[in-house]
């Protein structure tokens, strides 16, 4: 018995939650609290997957020790050893009062033939799992009902007062926390109704449990039937560089669509803003609320608006009336942070979908080079170790010959596990036979006190459920205005709706889990079972409602085939398609159209970006040939002073000294003239014109200094009449 597993994996899921929230989230930017929440929200959930395996390997050695352990009757009571620990393989019966004390110990596991069982590696107490449930599920609870829906429409609210954002918020989830009350109050109807119970605490309790799975469980049937067949559809289309590059194309073309709307919504709503701080002046009471308009807009559109902020300026006689008032201010602040958001998530988006066509598409014209070498269009600049293993033949071979057999490879595996899932949900119910493949795969292992492979097989299978129930979330169009972008690219709304997303979803996903493995006696009808695992007792059951716990609970996931078969034949997608929406299916022409405009734009893309690399390079070019203008500044300087000190040198008398002063000044003209050439560089530059730059300043300095050197009659700076006097122009334009 050790508590040393049980400490190794609270941390690393911390550690695992914290760094998924660096990689995704913004946190230099994103409110504190919202940082916070959505760290306990992704821990919560997280560690319920990691930690509900310790409890099924726990309940399985409780079994273990009812098994052996004979029934407790008036002649038999335990009287272990004094030196017996806690957990001993050995147990003693001994008589009760009536029988002489001097009548020998038997030993309990003598008396029967059922082996030892054997404690698990990583059992801990029994009081430490219940105490974890109950913070960790009432706590992800509260966020999901309470606090995290709040944050969000508190964020999106366009109110500028606290009391504001909260009524709005409160307004806002009103019919989100009815949905929840609906359920909640029918169930409390139906409990009222029925004169053989009876409502106190425990049952109020029970009610709310059950309104949050039946929600949860409603939602995680549809999720999880579109995620079993998806998911190794789209490891599948991984493999396939053809059919990926074809369905990248149509997702950009469709999205293209999206993009023009959000930077059209943008463009009208930032004229809205510019109007409006034109309008409210610096010195009117609600010029704070306008500031705080302004700082949502986005910096590098923030220069294109009339910040209204001219002091020289007052208000006319007839202007008070098209002042806009604090109700349409809030409209507006609104209506730009809707705006602003849904631009950046299609920015956001159309990056990574580029990005993912150029890739594409440089893994296309790779596996055609005979070298093997992967070449890329926009390479990727490794450096350290990477530098050394990343190499282009390594690359070929990875992205080209290897990537896609493994990719085939893990598809099977995961179609397999998705058979394997579906049968067990339409069987699980069935305890004798036990049809359900998890429970048949479980209680072997559990006869073998094979306890590391039990908690191996069901983290990874409620992993896998997981994985396929959180993919749906984001794939869907219903949730389109969500979404997770890596490199600290997703929002605080975002973030914010995946931690209510797997605080909800979560717990009843465990139950149904427990369920296929038949671990819940109130599900599976199993009366024999009396030993349950911690998380269950937290939860409880169901037999306060019967028409829940005997039909919802155990033939709603019936319909997950239903869903599965669906998705398989892609009848939502055609429904939708004959209905107009734009969906990729292969045998269309509506989505060969899209695939030709998405490859038409992602060139123009690749263009636009050579371009700005062509132009870098041409600047890094020429600083690198001739330097930056502060070291231009610098030579020309040191020159300047190389040749005073020569002067001075050469000094022998005043008419001598004057002469040198004289060469001096025009040096200075004519290299402050070749330095103006030198800061102006040509727009469109070619190397023709490099090649011949230096015979052209050369050929220009020495006419330049043909025409100094020619004396006129009214040169102002060889001594002619009437200009004698004047000195030499000290600016590069004086002689103009």
């Amino acid at each position: 018995m050790s508590v040393a597993p049980l400490a190794v994996e609270v941390i690393c899921v911390f550690c695992l939650a914290a760094y998924l929230l660096h990689k995704y989230g913004n946190i230099r930017r994103q409110h504190v609290l919202v940082t916070m929440a959505t760290l306990v929200a992704w821990y919560f959930s997280m560690i319920i997957i990691f930690i509900l395996p310790l409890d099924v390997s726990t309940t399985f050695y409780k079994i273990c020790l009812g098994s052996v352990q004979p029934p407790v009757t008036p002649a038999a009571i335990l009287s272990p050893p004094t030196n017996a620990t806690p957990h001993s393989n050995q147990s003693y019966t001994t008589t009760p009062g009536n029988v002489s004390d001097g009548q020998p110990l038997v030993r309990r596991d003598a008396l029967f033939t059922a082996p030892a069982c054997q404690v698990p590696w990583s059992y801990v107490q029994e009081h430490v799992l219940p105490n974890m449930w109950h913070v960790v599920y009432w706590t992800s609870q509260i966020l999901t009902w309470l606090i995290l829906p709040f944050m969000q429409s508190y964020a999106n609210s366009g109110d500028f007062t606290i009391q504001g954002k909260i009524k709005t918020a409160l307004i806002e989830n009103a019919i989100y926390y009815g949905s929840y009350l609906l359920i909640f109050g029918a169930l409390l109807i139906y409990v009222a109704a029925r004169p053989d119970l009876q409502i106190d605490g425990p049952r109020l309790k029970m009610i709310g449990i059950t309104a949050s799975n039946t929600w949860g469980l409603f939602l995680l049937v549809l999720l999880l039937g579109y995620g079993l067949v998806e998911v190794p559809r789209k490891c599948w289309t991984s493999s396939n560089r053809e059919q990926l590059l074809a369905y990248t194309r149509f997702q950009v073309a469709k999205l293209s669509t999206d993009k023009s709307d959000a930077e059209e919504t943008l463009e009208d709503v930032l004229e809205e803003v510019s109007k409006a701080s034109e309008a409210i002046r610096y010195n009117h009471p609600h010029r704070k609320y306008m500031d705080t308009i302004l700082r949502k807009v986005p910096e590098d559109m923030q220069s294109r608006l009339n910040r209204g902020m001219d002091d020289y300026e007052d208000y006319p006689d007839g202007r008070a009336a098209s002042i806009p008032s604090e109700k349409d201010l809030v409209a507006l602040h609104r209506k730009t942070i809707r705006a602003v958001t849904n631009q950046h998530r299609t920015q956001i988006q159309w990056d990574i979908l580029v990005e993912r066509a150029f890739g594409l598409e440089d893994l296309a014209e790779s596996e055609k080079c005979a070298d093997r070498q992967f070449r890329s269009t926009f390479p990727q600049h490794y450096t350290g170790i990477l530098k050394h293993i990343c190499t282009p033949t390594v690359e070929w071979y990875w992205k080209c010959l290897i990537r896609p057999w493994v990719l085939k490879a893990l598809t099977v595996v995961l179609a397999v596990f998705s058979f394997v899932v579906i049968w067990s949900e339409v069987t699980f119910f069935n305890k004798k036979p036990v049809l359900s493949l998890f429970a048949i795969f479980i209680n072997v292992a559990a006869k073998n006190y094979d306890y590391f492979y039990i908690e191996l097989a069901s983290c990874i299978t409620i992993t896998y459920l997981c994985v396929c129930v959180y993919y749906t979330v984001f794939r869907i169009r219903l949730f389109n205005y969500y979404y997770i972008a890596p490199y600290h690219q997703t929002d605080s709304n975002s973030l914010l709706f995946s931690g209510i997303l797997l605080c909800r979803l979560t717990p009843p996903l465990c139950l149904n889990f427990l369920g296929m493995i038949h671990l819940d006696k109130h599900v599976t009808g199993n009366e024999d079972q009396e030993i349950e695992t911690a998380y269950t007792s937290i939860m409880g059951h169901m037999d306060v409602i019967s028409f829940l716990s005997d039909g919802f609970y155990i033939y709603y996931p019936i319909l997950v085939i239903v869903v599965a078969m669906g998705t398989f034949f892609s009848v939502g997608n055609r429904c939708l398609g004959l209905l107009g929406f734009q969906q990729f299916i292969g045998d269309d022409d509506m989505t060969s159209d899209l695939i030709e405009e998405g490859k038409e734009m992602i060139k123009r893309e690749k263009r636009k970006r050579q371009r700005l690399e062509d132009g870098e390079a041409r600047r890094k070019s020429w600083r690198d040939r001739y330097g930056t203008t502060k070291d231009r500044a610098s030579s020309s300087v040191n020159r300047d002073a190389s040749d005073s000190d020569s002067g001075r040198g050469s000094m022998k008398a005043g008419a001598l000294y004057g002469k040198a002063k004289y060469s001096r000044m025009k040096d200075k003209d004519d290299s402050a003239q070749v330095e103006l050439l030198k800061d102006s560089e040509p727009l469109d530059y070619d190397d023709s014109l490099a090649e011949n730059e230096e015979f052209d300043r050369a050929k220009y300095t020495r006419a330049q200094a043909g025409r100094a050197s020619r004396p006129t009659a009214g040169s102002r700076w060889t001594g002619g009449r009437g200009y004698g006097s004047q000195a030499p122009p000290k600016g590069l334009f004086d002689d103009v």
